[in-house]
């Protein structure tokens, strides 16, 4: 057993004469390391060629299985959705290198993780080994180019095994000469933006492949980097030439000449799945799958910003429905289900220019206000919720009557926790009235 550190050393060993490039790898490796902790790695013979699998992996998973799909894989596989709080594993075949067998180096962590932490670790150790394979594949040319004559063979020899490390990964290495503007790619680059393989290619025409908002980040950090000739790093949303929307991770370095940029060269990787999955994380832990509105976690998150200062909240309103659970006992959860959603959407109708509107119980509802106006004026916004609210609500081939007590707190200072207590007992004066109705809390 090695502990993982020692293991991932094993797969990153690096002469002095490297590169920085392999020294930020080496800073990543660091990051990876701190993340994991210490795990169980193992050795084993596999006469297999370079592939590269990354999977967090169910608590009942099949790791031998696992290693089998790991030297079976033509492309990158990631199993990023195996089970609530999955484990972590990372597998990479070396090829045979002088008189050393083909190698599966696996790194496994038992300790259950978080999608969401999952995601992370996957992303970085998949750079991380990635990086690995390319630097394993270019000493290995290393070695082979004095039994290598021609140099245009050795060439189109170095040239091949880099693409195939690379796209394992999906990974493409791009350059650009500030002289002139003028770029170089390899072939992962143009599979990324979907541009044949040497088609003639200018910064304007990759330029118009960058969203705006992608575009304009970029080119800040750009002239940043090319100003104090340092390294940059971002994730950029593009639009390839066929029309798809593809997230990518962009590394760029500076190359300088007497304290003058002189060329920028770096990585560009195709992260679309893993951002994807990052973002149906973040979504599911932040909103409510049902109305679309923001879940409790998010909105004790922006109320809690008030005490440390970061917030601005003029007022709080919770609505609560009158007669919903009279719905579900008589009509069954599927139409109730249906009543939320209506809720839902005539409280966003009702409340457009609301700081947040949330779900924070079952038929509890939340509404933040930042730039409210007047008192008046959001007193005048509790009434045209309670009269939203009580408009017949046809869903399912029912029509029903609902309607809505709402409870008004002013933020005039103190905790969050003040102003929740507050407009909690706003609301139980409006159910108190009869129901239908609002009331504001007054000291």
């Amino acid at each position: 057993m090695r502990s993982l550190a020692a293991t991932a050393a094993f797969a990153l060993q690096t002469p002095a004469a490297e590169t920085r490039r392999d020294e930020a790898i080496d800073l990543r490796l660091q990051r990876l390391c701190a993340l994991l902790g210490i795990a169980g790695a193992r050795l084993s013979s596999i006469a297999a060629d370079i592939s590269i699998v990354v999977a967090a992996a169910g608590a009942d998973a099949d790791l031998a299985a696992l290693e089998a799909r790991a030297i079976a894989a033509g492309r990158p596989l990631v199993i990023a959705d195996a089970g609530q709080y999955p484990r972590f594993y990372v597998g990479i075949v070396l090829p045979a290198h002088d008189d050393r067998p083909a190698q599966l180096l696996s790194l496994f962590d038992p300790r259950p993780r978080s999608a969401m932490m999952a995601t992370t670790l996957a992303a970085l150790a998949g750079e991380v080994l990635a990086r690995a394979a390319i630097t394993q594949q270019r000493r290995q040319i290393e070695s082979q180019s004095r039994a290598i004559a021609d140099y245009a063979a050795l060439e189109e020899h170095r040239r091949n095994l880099f693409d195939r490390a690379s796209a394992t990964a999906r990974i493409g290495i791009w350059q650009c000469n500030l002289s002139d503007s003028s770029l170089i790619w390899t072939n992962g680059v143009y599979d990324l933006f979907e541009i044949p393989r040497n088609t003639p290619v200018t910064r304007e025409m990759t330029l118009a492949l960058y969203t705006e908002k992608s575009r304009l980040e970029m080119e800040a950090a750009r002239a940043r980097a090319i100003a104090t000739c340092t390294d940059f790093a971002l994730n950029c949303e593009i639009i390839t030439t066929s029309g798809k929307r593809r997230w990518m991770r962009l590394t760029g370095a500076v190359e300088s000449r007497d304290g003058l940029a002189h060329r920028i060269f770096g990585m560009k990787q195709d992260i679309t799945e893993e951002k994807l999955l990052a973002d149906r994380t973040r979504y599911l832990a932040e909103f409510d799958v049902m109305t679309g509105l923001a879940n409790r976690s998010l909105f004790q998150a922006r109320l809690a910003a008030l005490d440390e200062g970061r917030g601005n909240i003029d007022a709080l309103l919770l609505v609560d429905l009158d007669g919903f659970k009279q719905v579900n006992d008589t009509y069954g959860h599927a139409l109730g289900d249906e009543c939320l959603k209506e809720a839902a959407l005539r409280l966003l109708e009702s409340c457009s220019g609301a700081e947040l509107v949330a779900r924070i119980g079952g038929d509890e509802f939340a509404v933040l206000l930042n730039d409210a106006g007047s008192p008046d004026d959001v007193e005048h916004l509790a009434e045209t919720i309670v009269r939203v609210m009580r408009r017949p609500v046809t869903r399912l081939g029912q029509t029903l009557s609902l309607g809505a007590s709402v409870g008004v707190a002013h933020y005039r200072g103190g905790s969050s926790e003040q102003l929740f207590r507050h407009a909690d007992i706003a609301l139980y004066a409006a159910k108190a009235a009869g129901r239908a109705t609002s009331r504001t809390f007054a000291a």
